[in-house]
């Protein structure tokens, strides 16, 4: 039996992808929800159901981060307590943090389903699509307050150091939506509405669970108790999560002007091809993130205990990963290009060329993926907010907003595909000026 990994242990490589791999699992399967719906909508309710998925998710993502900014940030917060040896004040923090992330998705939920009609129709939305966006948007948000929960156990797991029970969590949570997806679109024919309460069942599941456990004694780091008010602590815990909840939220934001650029390009095939590509996106980027989430609170430990020879270590050995595993992204993204464009396309296969050509381009962007992922993230576990999220605002609203802005003018519609992979090369390159120049304040 292998002996468990502590928040405290100094890290081989062996220890590191042992105790990010739940982590990085995680968060593939948290993509998978979504890829689910679109492999059962593409190929069994229609091209245009699909893209109407595809343009109102990232409207929906905004939203649902709000659970990452506050898992990433308390858990930050959270591990730093732990490594100061103030175990009630972490749980106090833990109880604090679910409960206000809990009350603000419930108070978010109603105008969203008020206003989904006419954020379908201010993203370019029209007809047909513009009814299945607004449709699929009202269904999925009723179980915002449950996404938001998913986003942040999938944190607070790892710093429990229970990283395998999240995943355990995960994992169900993914099959029990794929097996929903099965039976709502293709046994009931619920089409469209069948995917998105697939997906909103889903997350129910994924949050509820994990309120229970902690809410019982429990052989983790942390339990929910009673919640004592600190504001200074949530505020904290925003500050910290703000620059990946500005990623996430940022990324979701720019989807929505690609999804206009292509609706003006290429029409609604467009926002398909870009759509599909995003799936692989998805997977590549949740590898990063996973990672990231995973040796987060390792750093935070150790940066609250002033062991600063073993940042070093860490910081060493999750740049040559992440160098690794930005090489082999590119070399799969290559090859499946083609099969896995075939597989979503099977009643639209007029699309594949011009989809495995965006495939080839957007390949380049993985290499630099990794590092712009971990540049902000780093500076999360070492609770410096501001950095962070400075990164994460150059990485989305500079570069790939003007990016995708600017390239079209110049290249048409390859300018869009161009874009991603400026944008993850700029931002790769701004978190590495970071790490490079404050090395000596930190000491790692």
């Amino acid at each position: 039996m292998k002996s468990r990994i502590h928040l405290s242990d100094t890290f081989t490589y062996r220890k590191l992808l042992r105790f990010t791999l739940p982590s990085v699992v995680m968060n593939i399967f948290t993509s998978l929800y979504i890829i689910a719906d679109g492999y059962f909508v593409a190929n069994f309710a229609g091209k245009t159901e699909f893209a109407a998925v595809n343009l109102i998710i990232p409207v929906l993502n905004i939203m649902g981060t709000i659970g990452y900014m506050f898992g990433v940030g308390g858990s930050a917060l959270i591990a730093k307590t732990l490594g100061e040896k103030d175990h009630k004040r972490a749980n106090s923090l833990f109880s604090l943090i679910v409960s206000a992330s809990s009350c603000l998705g419930f108070l978010m939920t109603v105008p969203g389903f008020i206003f989904m009609r006419r954020i379908s129709a201010w993203l370019g939305a029209e007809g047909k699509l513009l009814e299945n966006s607004v449709l699929y948007g009202r269904i999925f948000i009723l179980a915002l307050p449950a996404w938001i929960l998913v986003y942040e156990f999938q944190l607070f797991f790892v710093t429990a150091e229970k990283p395998g029970l999240g995943l355990a969590v995960t994992v169900c949570s993914g099959l029990c939506n794929v097996v929903l997806d099965a039976l709502f679109i293709i046994g009931f024919k619920w089409g469209l509405a069948g995917a998105a309460a697939a997906s909103a069942l889903t997350q129910i599941v994924g949050g509820v669970f994990p309120l229970i456990y902690f809410g019982r004694r429990n052989n983790s780091l942390l339990r929910l108790v009673k919640p004592v008010w600190d504001g200074r602590a949530i505020v904290k815990s925003c500050t910290n999560g703000s620059s990946e909840f500005m990623a996430e939220a940022a990324v979701s934001l720019v989807g929505m002007v690609y999804n206009a650029q292509l609706l003006k390009y290429a029409g609604e095939d467009g926002v398909v091809i870009y759509g599909l590509i995003m799936y692989v996106s998805l997977i590549f980027t949740a590898v990063f993130v996973g990672y990231s989430n995973g040796i987060g609170p390792v750093f935070s430990y150790h940066y609250g205990a002033l062991d600063h020879g073993e940042l070093r270590n860490l910081l060493k050995r999750s740049l040559i990963i992440i160098g690794v595993t930005s090489a082999m992204m590119f070399v799969i993204s290559e090859a499946i290009a083609h099969p896995f464009s075939a597989l979503f396309l099977r009643e639209a296969s007029d699309l594949l060329p011009d989809t495995v050509h965006a495939f080839r381009i957007i390949s380049v962007a993985y290499l630099f993926t990794g590092m712009a992922v971990f540049g902000s993230a780093f500076f999360t576990a070492l609770n410096n907010g501001h950095i962070s999220a400075l990164i994460s605002f150059l990485r989305t609203f500079v570069f790939e907003l003007g990016a995708v802005l600017m390239l079209p003018v110049l290249f048409g519609l390859d300018g869009i595909w161009y874009s991603v992979v400026i944008a993850e090369l700029m931002a790769a390159a701004t978190g590495s000026i970071f790490m490079f120049v404050l090395r000596r304040k930190y000491l790692y």
